[in-house]
């Protein structure tokens, strides 16, 4: 399958006429940018997007839950924005195939890692603003998010993942998750990859800190622990 052909397999999937350039530049990280002279990626774009993601979900909750208070809404934006929550969205249209990767970075599994998918998805959202405006950046957000914002159950997971898992393992009569962390990289660029362990289940996740890779892992199990019960 060609390049351009993969491009509009991802287009169809995002349902909006984003520029090539700017698609390309949206799926540049800058891992590929400083392997190939220092060329532009796409960390203005994500700026761009993460903005445009925290309006789109302010609203759409703002709009569609009056019976919320302040505190609730801002807890249900925080789990629909965050890092393992858009990770999610970007796994379901394989935005990782897309990636374009220094070759050190596609090697230790970058196309899955939840802080590229995530900062990825944020700066495909930007591209898409500035290529067709706001009103389609916007729908394009709803339309993403849609399966978290429909369910509830699942923001208490996302903002607490550890203690969602200990306490489904303990409704479910299971032992307590056990977990276990590695780091590797300059200390510059440090990357963790957790395992958690409930009984014979095991979750894994990454992060730029301990605590992000734990947190990805107990949602990785919890999601997994969920659906078997």
């Amino acid at each position: 399958m060609t390049d351009a052909t993969e491009r509009t397999a991802l287009l169809d999937e995002l349902g909006v006429d984003i520029d090539p350039e700017l698609l390309s530049l949206a799926l540049t990280h800058r891992s590929f940018a400083y392997e190939n002279g220092g060329i532009a990626h796409n960390e203005r774009l994500e700026f761009l997007g993460d903005s445009i993601l925290g309006q789109a979900v302010t609203v759409r909750l703002f709009t569609g839950h009056p019976e919320l208070d302040e505190g609730e809404l801002a807890k249900r934006r925080a789990s629909v924005v965050s890092t393992v929550a858009l990770a999610e969205v970007a796994r379901a249209i394989d935005l990782g195939a897309h990636l374009r990767l220094g070759r050190g970075e596609d090697l230790t599994g970058g196309r899955d890692k939840d802080s590229i998918l995530a900062d990825t998805m944020e700066a495909v959202i930007g591209a898409a603003y500035l290529s067709a405006g706001h009103e389609a950046a916007t729908s394009l957000v709803l339309r993403l998010v849609e399966p978290l914002l429909a369910d509830p159950l699942r923001y208490g997971a996302a903002m607490d993942p550890k203690t969602s898992l200990q306490e489904l393992a303990a409704r479910l009569g299971l032992p307590a998750p056990a977990y276990a962390v590695d780091a590797r990289g300059p200390d510059h660029d440090r990357r963790f990859t957790a395992t958690v362990r409930v009984g014979e289940l095991a979750g894994l996740g990454e992060g730029s800190s301990k605590k992000q890779a734990e947190m990805a892992a107990a949602l990785t199990a919890w999601r997994e622990l969920s659906e078997r019960a």
